[in-house]
């Protein structure tokens, strides 16, 4: 069973990984993670060459790492829980042991997806709900009021939907965030602004619709001002990648902000990812403008 002070330092990584991530626009670099120090003491926060954190003063997982393979993490099933395949070796010793440790005691632990090199979005935090050694995988869960469902494999509709809009919120926004914000060099696509934590990934189709899904050619990372305004059809793109603001903002007069923040993006070029397989798709632009066109004529 886990110690106060081990509680308590588990508290301290985890707080710091979500203010380190929130700072760099929704990632941490290898590097930092590896470079962990606490109280004068260096504590990795990932393995140099595994998928799981298990310090040898910890009874319990602190992290695990999942590559996913496309949009959405290959390990996660349709009922919104991922599926963390045992470590090779004794299901019953070494890292396994301490990932069934962290089951009974409910500890949270810092999910990684590696989304590409060097890059890890963290989920944070999550728990170990469920042990399957018929299928060697422990059952990874995005909330901790998953511990308290009587079966995990025998979820009822209700669960499994919220389970599944939690993924959504938890796992696929933020590492689509990510992808976004590391693709256009962490600035804004209309104004370069490069504080990555001001920086939001904007769906150009939203992912209310089918065509609406977590890739970086249906992303913009765009400022939080200019996200609203795009939200809100105050600010468009054309599938030539200009700026285009609402006649009828053109027409206020007000404030600084108004002027150098929404007006004077009007007719700009906005900002490409230096790849052009990351760049936006001119046909999912196009239809978003037309929506665009329709709401502001």
């Amino acid at each position: 069973m886990e110690s106060q002070v081990e509680n308590a330092l588990r508290a301290r990584i985890i707080a710091w990984v979500q203010e380190r991530a929130e700072a760099n626009g929704g990632f941490l670099l290898r590097d930092e993670l590896l470079g962990f120090w606490i109280d004068d003491q260096k504590l990795p926060i990932i393995d140099y060459s595994r998928g799981i954190r298990n310090p040898t003063s910890f009874e319990a997982t602190l992290s695990i790492v999942s590559a996913p393979n496309g949009p959405y993490d290959d390990t996660e099933s349709d009922d919104g829980l991922l599926h963390y395949a045992y470590r090779k070796g004794d299901p019953w010793s070494g890292d396994n042991r301490k990932l069934r440790n962290a089951l009974v005691s409910g500890s949270p632990l810092i999910l990684f997806r590696k989304e590409q090199p060097n890059i890890y979005t963290p989920v944070t935090p999550v728990y170990v709900v469920g042990d399957r050694p018929e299928e060697r995988t422990f059952i990874i869960a995005l909330d901790e009021s998953f511990n308290f469902i009587p079966s995990i494999t025998r979820m009822p509709e209700p669960q499994r939907e919220y389970a599944r809009r939690l993924a959504k919120q938890r796992l696929h926004q933020p590492a689509f965030r990510t992808r976004v914000v590391v693709a256009y060099d962490k600035q804004c696509a209309v104004c370069e602004l490069k504080h990555a934590s001001l920086l939001d990934a904007a769906h150009i189709v939203p992912d209310s619709e089918e065509r609406g899904v977590p890739t970086v050619d249906n992303g913009l990372a765009l400022c939080k001002i200019h996200h609203a305004a795009y939200d809100q059809n105050m600010l468009g793109v054309t599938p030539d990648f200009e700026v285009r603001i609402a006649h009828q903002l053109l027409e206020e007069v007000d404030g600084p902000m108004l002027k150098h923040g929404l007006q004077e993006m009007h007719g700009r070029t906005i900002t490409l990812p230096r790849r052009r397989a990351d760049r936006p798709s001119p046909e999912l632009l196009a239809w978003r403008y037309e929506r665009f066109g329709e709401l502001v004529s």
